[in-house]
């Protein structure tokens, strides 16, 4: 895991970290037993910091989406599944290590799982690009996809991106077709798809390898048509209001819960998924295997008007205009 991170949010617990440190220094220099305060400010420590993940914002939760040291796709896999296969390249232009997948087994049951992939450093962040794919990562994922539906294999997608790579090489690479065939393809595919955000959730980007019969979120991810920085850039003019953009957006998995854009939101260690990977897969796991096992009861053709039905009806609203 790599060094550690605090969040501007996260200064309370910082604090009470800092003076029980000094506490238990002062305790071993005075050779002075001071247990009980010790064994105090550890609870405290835990209440403090359960009780700000407990009332975090949308922008707070957007942070922590972002948190450096949050499990990423590969660290998932690693750690919820065996036998993992990676399959790499188009098959047109090149292998986009933006977007990873192949087949593995979760519990046993094969999955073809793909996803989204940052990095923890510079070279690894050069080598995913940040986690923004170009159009070369969307056609592997869409690859991936059908290999799966030949061979009767169920979908798992782990969603991660701020958003595809917008470059004048994904332009050239025609970046909006190749996620637009994504999206009338998965429409096809005979198998049951899983997509969970597992982190950030923009855009289109997202979107590309987000079409599923069950949209599932981490705790604190957050699914979005555009960042709040650029919401506040295009409505105030001032990315100081992306606070104010991200209460806009309704971007929280409580927020997508209710509007319906999302199907269940899956809980995350305390302190967030950065605070402990193995807790925050087993949790994932979890999720992943029950939804699989409802939706393994359906049939090819349930599933196609299932994942047809899910999103010919998001966007309702009643009302009059004026």
């Amino acid at each position: 895991m790599s060094a550690p991170f605090s969040l501007p949010f996260e200064s309370p617990v910082l604090e009470l970290k800092t003076k029980l440190k000094e506490l238990e220094a002062f305790s071993q220099e005075q050779d002075i037993d001071v247990s009980h305060e010790i064994s105090n400010m550890k609870v405290k420590i835990e209440q403090t910091r359960d009780e700000i993940y407990a009332n975090l914002t949308a922008w707070q939760k957007v942070q922590v989406a972002r948190h450096p040291n949050r499990p990423y796709t590969m660290d998932y896999i690693n750690t919820m599944t065996t036998d993992f296969v990676e399959i790499h390249g188009d098959r047109i232009h090149r292998d986009d290590r933006a977007i990873v997948g192949g087949f593995a087994k979760i519990d046993g049951k094969k999955v073809m799982i793909i996803g989204s992939q940052k990095g923890r450093d510079t070279k690894s962040n050069v080598e995913t690009n940040f986690g923004c794919a170009h159009p070369e990562g969307y056609r592997k994922a869409l690859r991936l996809m059908k290999l799966a539906d030949k061979f009767n294999v169920p979908i798992v997608t782990l969603i991660d991106t701020k958003g595809a790579y917008a470059g004048l090489e994904s332009e050239e690479r025609h970046i909006a077709e190749a996620i637009a065939v994504n999206l009338r393809e998965c429409f096809n595919i005979k198998v049951p798809i899983v997509c969970v955000i597992i982190g950030e959730g923009g855009s289109g980007g997202a979107l590309g390898i987000g079409i599923g019969n069950r949209i599932l979120i981490m705790e604190h991810a957050y699914y979005s048509v555009i960042s709040p920085e650029g919401c506040a850039a295009i409505l105030w003019k001032d990315r100081a209001y992306s606070d104010k953009a991200a209460e806009a957006l309704k971007i929280t998995g409580k927020d997508l819960l209710e509007l319906k854009l999302a199907d269940e939101i899956i809980p995350e260690p305390k302190g967030g998924a950065h605070a402990d990977h193995a807790a925050a897969a087993e949790n994932l796991k979890a999720a992943l295997l029950k939804t699989l096992e409802e939706l393994s009861a359906l049939s090819a053709e349930e599933l196609l008007n299932d994942r047809y039905e899910k999103f010919r009806a998001m966007g309702e609203f009643s009302g009059s205009v004026a």
